[in-house]
Parts: C-alpha cells; structure tokens; sequence
C-alpha cells in the first residue's frame, strides 16, 4: 500500500510516499525558517501563507521523486493535530480535497504519533518499548504497546523542552532554531561552567517522571552570573554547554526512572530535540539498553512519519470524513493515547 502523507502541523511544508509503512519512496520538506529566523520564532500568519503558496509544489515533487502519480497512490493522509490551527487547516484541506478529487481513501493522524513511528521507517522495533517524545511543544515519556498506543506517564508541566532551548536562544541573541544552535556552540563550551538548578518536582505527588524547564530557563537567562563557577568564564559557549547538560540530564533522569519502573529495555526517541548530539550520547551511556534514534533527517516534522502511521491506520480499517477538521491541541484519540487527553488539559 502506497500512502501519501502531508504534513503542515508548524513551519515545515512536508510530503512524502510511504509504501507499506516502512519504504520511503520520497521525503519533501520545504522549511520556512528563514522566514522566522527575523522574529527568533515561528509567526503563525506566515507559517499558515507560506503553507499556502507551498503545498501543490511540495506535493508535486514528492509525486515526481518517487516516480509515481495519483493513480498509484492508495490513499492520503495529513496532519490534523496538534500544532498551529491555521498551517494545519492548510495541509488537512489540501489532503482532503485531492482524496476527494482521486477517489482515495483518507485519514487524519495525529503527529504526536508520528515522531515516535519515524525511528519505525528505519529500524525493526518490536512493542513495548519507553518512548521519549521531545520536541518544539512536547515533551512527553510513555510506555508504547503499540502504534497508537500508548500511556502517558511523564510530561512537561510548562515549558517543552524545544521551547527552554528556543527562548534561552533567543534572549543571547544566538540564532534561531535555539535547539540546533546551542547543541553547536555547546560543543566549543565547558558544562561545568555554571551549576544551573535542577529542576525539582514531588515524586510522591504523580509527578515521578514529569519535567519542568521554566525555572531553568529563568535561571539560565536572568540569574546566570550566580550560578557561574570559579575558574570559569561567562562564554555563550559555556552558557550553553552547562544549560544543555542541565536540560538533558533532566530528561535521562526522568526517563531511566521509567526504564527501570517498567522493565522496559528498549527506549526510542522522536522529535527535534532528538536529534541534540548530548542527549544521544547520554542515552548511549546506559548500555544495559536499547536505544532507537530517528535518522537527523526525519527527527523534524516530515510527511514519511505521517503516511506510514496512516499505514497502519487504514490496514486496520479506519478512515476519515470529509468533515474531519483540525486541532490545535492534543485529544483523545480514537484508540489508545487514552490519556493524552488530560496531559492537553496541563
């Protein structure tokens, strides 16, 4: 079964053909981050017209690159949650009208899903497994029993990890996407520059694998002179490098509670932040596990995570109707992801 997946959720224009849920027969993604970069940030207004004027391009060259046409294609898939209302509105009625045009089937996928499913295109991995979702708006630890199922067990309860990277990057002035920046300029810096505070939460009180990156970020961007050690300069480079470790090992805290709560041996990532070269290589330390990473090409949004959930969406039966629409926020799903619904209430 061959799928064609959109995928127009934030500031990338993506679309891909997927045969069988695992072959990648093409993988278009248009960024737009040049046009966000002025602002240290994605604007919705023009994330949602650069969707706009990109989509039938984007689409036709996926078509093109995987040498195939619509009387080829199976079905359509596209994005419809969650991200920015208007780019997802964009992607999701485009896809919906060429289903209707073609006479295919469709199916809205929740992208959510499709981060932890793109280390799936690559790698053979047998459910369950731990996921670690982290990304621009998400950061999410769970136990995965299947495709689109899953429990939640520790989220953010502020800021997303995509989102202490962005600001902190923003505040120095370092560039945008903060995430990619600071991994680069962490690399010629000192993490034992600066003894930033860990963020804290009350295990008793549910929050046994949650994490919380505000207070960091504040610290990192208001307070950082306190927190500098002796010996050490106040490099951006050394900013970096202490903030990134303070936030990774943060993360490998919490998610290694959950490896060794759950018996779980086998962890796979998915998102942007994925592909931070520290977090990898703190992973790589626990090596009584297995670690799956996403290749860096498919760690940010990308139609291929899209059409091959929908693979497995549509084998199963499911489809879409035409009056499906789209979602700013994570909600229940149609199966598993049972408590997903209440993480979007945080």
């Amino acid at each position: 079964m061959r799928v064609l997946g959109i995928e127009s959720s934030c500031d990338e224009t993506a679309c891909a053909v997927v045969e069988d849920g695992r072959k990648i027969l093409s993988n278009v993604v248009a960024t737009q981050i040049p046009f966000h970069q002025v602002y240290q940030g994605v604007v919705p207004e023009i994330a949602s017209r650069k969707h706009t004027e990109w989509i039938l391009p984007v689409v036709r060259q996926a078509l093109a690159e995987a040498r195939l046409t619509m009387d080829d294609v199976d079905a359509v898939a596209a994005t419809n949650r969650p991200g920015l209302m208007g780019s997802l509105l964009v992607g999701l009625t485009f896809a919906k009208t060429l289903a209707w045009a073609t006479g295919k089937p469709f199916v809205a996928v929740n992208h959510m899903l499709g981060h932890l499913y793109a280390a799936h295109l690559q790698d053979d991995i047998p459910y369950p497994y731990v996921g670690l979702l982290v990304s621009g708006g998400h950061s999410i630890i769970a136990r995965v029993d299947g495709f689109d199922d899953w429990e939640i067990l520790g989220t953010t309860v502020d800021d997303s990890v995509g989102e202490a990277f962005d600001k902190v990057a923003k505040y120095y002035g370092l560039g945008y996407p903060g995430g990619a920046v600071i991994d680069a300029l962490a690399k010629n810096g000192d993490s034992r520059a600066f003894s930033f505070p860990v963020p804290k939460l009350d295990k008793r009180d549910g929050h046994r694998y949650d994490v919380s990156f505000s207070g960091l970020k504040t610290a990192v961007i208001h307070q950082a002179d306190q927190f500098l050690n002796a010996g050490y300069e106040r490099t951006a480079e050394n900013i970096c490098a202490s903030f990134q470790e303070t936030v990774c090992r943060t993360l490998t805290s919490r998610l290694f509670r959950a490896v060794d709560d759950t018996g779980l041996k086998t962890v796979v990532a998915g998102g942007g932040v994925a592909a931070n070269s520290r977090l990898r290589a703190l992973l790589a330390e626990r090596t009584d596990i297995r670690c799956v990473f996403p290749p860096l090409s498919l760690c940010g949004d990308n139609g291929a995570m899209i059409a091959g959930v929908a693979y497995h969406l549509l084998r199963r039966g499911d489809r879409s109707g035409w009056d499906t629409t789209a979602c700013a926020r994570i909600a229940q799903f149609k199966r598993g992801l049972a408590n997903l619904e209440a993480f979007g209430r945080r």
